[in-house]
């Protein structure tokens, strides 16, 4: 993890220690505390920034060992493009060029938080920090041996010098709480499926107790009897029983209506009868990074005191080919009493959310649901993995959700639906079957899932593209990405709490 990396805050005037970190602009500009700190080096910079062709774009570097002039051992200056143009999501990013400069045997880091233009806003120094912390995640638990170059022995404080230190502490206190969030969810996506099975995960998710979150699990008995015959279909053929754990962070006013998080959390899945392919077959343990998100938004928000009354619902199943597996051609009922005909057990994401969908709908009368899922293939052939694939019946719940993508980099892409892609999902046999054609199975999945949330304002994310096995960023060099988190944080932050 990154506890090996801590960040804090000082004043400017304090002593630079270990390696010196500064910015500049697309003009090689400095700040006034910045030449302060550089002194005669500020010289020295302006050479080697000729020589190397150091232009002050955003997120560039310009890393000098051993500067002359300069008590620190390394100066690393971070480009940070036209300063009028930076996005919070442009600062996350120099965190995180700053933490792959981290090297095994540098202890200390000073980051002068200054712009050209003068000293880092509270909230701008906070995002930084924020990156450092993300990008310096990793997950490495199960390896007794390292190879040369493994940066294991990495561990540095990193400074900030700032303006305001108070300012930058309460700035920095909620994400901090939001980072935890992130790293919580890439924790769960990451780990191998003979440690984390359903019933571990459920009391993984339980331990949010310890933030003040209501936790209840619910074990097959009692899904039983509440009629989840979707849900328990798909985990039937697993000797690992299922669970389902609804998680209520209550920060609202007392009986004000609830926001609602789902998310699909497969443990495992190889397909069920209609059993996949083995080339990659491994990357079926994080078939749970939808469940995975829910938990890590969960912790972020209770952590950071969300005035928000908000239910987080995960339905637990491990999707395995035994003798008592679902085959296609099974008819099963679902909570909501809807019968579905089981054409691919494959398609078995869409099942377990069918019923925790209903649950959440009937028994806490959200104001909106968003549900996440790693759901379809078809969505990465669609949208690759930039853009998470956003489906919904409410066009404002749409839009807020792309502006707040825009805003922290984890994007959604609006897809179509309509009454042409609904009828491709009804059955001859039942209410409806849990596969369509091949051709637009992402819309039809959607479509599937329209059947169980009724008139309640709902999205669908199909982070299939987004959570697992996408390219490294700035800020996650992680397999798992923690998607999710930050953007549904920021949509509860910015358009559902109270105003201050």
């Amino acid at each position: 993890m990154s506890d090996a990396v801590k960040v804090g805050f000082v004043p400017f005037s304090t002593a630079a220690r270990g390696m010196l970190v500064v910015f500049c602009d697309d003009t090689l500009k400095f700040g006034a505390a910045t030449a302060k700190a550089l002194g005669d080096a500020a010289a020295t910079v302006k050479k080697a920034a000729a020589t190397s062709q150091f232009k002050g774009k955003s997120a560039s570097t310009l890393d000098l060992l051993a500067p002359e002039g300069l008590k620190a051992s390394r100066l690393l200056v971070i480009g940070t493009g036209k300063v009028e143009e930076l996005k919070d999501s442009d600062l996350l990013k120099f965190g995180g060029v700053l933490a792959g400069k981290i090297r095994a045997g540098i202890d200390a880091v000073t980051v002068v938080a200054e712009l050209p233009s003068g000293a880092m806003a509270p909230e701008q120094a906070a995002s930084i920090a924020s990156g450092v912390l993300l990008r310096a995640y990793k997950f490495d638990r199960y390896k007794t041996k390292k190879k040369d170059g493994e940066d294991d022995s990495v561990s540095a404080a990193v400074s900030f010098a700032v303006g305001d230190v108070a300012a930058a502490k309460k700035a920095f206190a909620p994400n901090n709480h939001i980072v935890d969030g992130v790293i919580l969810a890439r924790e769960l996506v990451n780990e191998p499926p003979n440690v984390l099975f359903p019933v571990e995960f459920a009391r993984r998710a339980s331990e949010l107790k310890k933030l003040g979150v209501v936790v209840e699990v619910l074990d097959v008995k009692a899904m039983t009897k509440l009629g989840m015959g979707a849900l328990l279909g798909v985990s039937q053929g697993s000797v690992q029983p299922g669970r389902m754990v609804i998680m209520r962070w209550d920060g609202g006013k007392k009986g004000e209506q609830p926001v609602a998080f789902v998310g699909k959390g497969v443990t495992f899945d190889t397909g069920g009868i209609s059993i996949k392919g083995a080339g990659s077959m491994e990357d079926m343990k994080g078939d749970m990074g939808g469940a995975a998100c829910v938990v890590g938004l969960m912790h972020a928000l209770a952590g950071r005191k969300a005035k928000i009354n908000v239910v987080g619902a995960i339905g637990l199943v491990e999707n395995m080919p035994d003798g008592n597996a679902q085959r296609p051609g099974d008819i099963v009922t679902s909570m909501s009493g809807q019968t579905i005909e089981i054409i691919n057990t494959d398609a078995e994401g869409r099942l377990v959310l069918a019923d925790v969908l209903w649950y959440v709908k009937e028994t806490f009368k959200p104001k909106f649901m968003i549900d996440l899922a790693t759901l379809t293939g078809a969505i990465m052939v669609a949208l690759g993995t930039e853009h998470a694939g956003l489906f919904s019946n409410n066009d404002e719940l749409s839009e807020r959700l792309y502006a707040v993508g825009q805003a922290t980099g984890e994007k959604v892409w609006r897809m179509p639906m309509g009454p042409e892609y609904d009828k491709l999902m009804d059955s001859q046999f039942a209410d409806m079957k849990n596969a369509g054609a091949r051709h637009g199975g992402s819309i039809t999945a959607a479509q599937f899932l329209q059947r169980f949330v009724g008139d309640t304002p709902w999205a669908h994310l199909d982070i299939a593209g987004t959570a697992m096995g996408a390219p490294k960023t700035e800020i996650n060099h992680s397999w798992a990405s923690g998607y999710g988190v930050r953007l549904l944080e920021r949509l509860v932050a910015d358009y559902y709490e109270p105003r201050k």
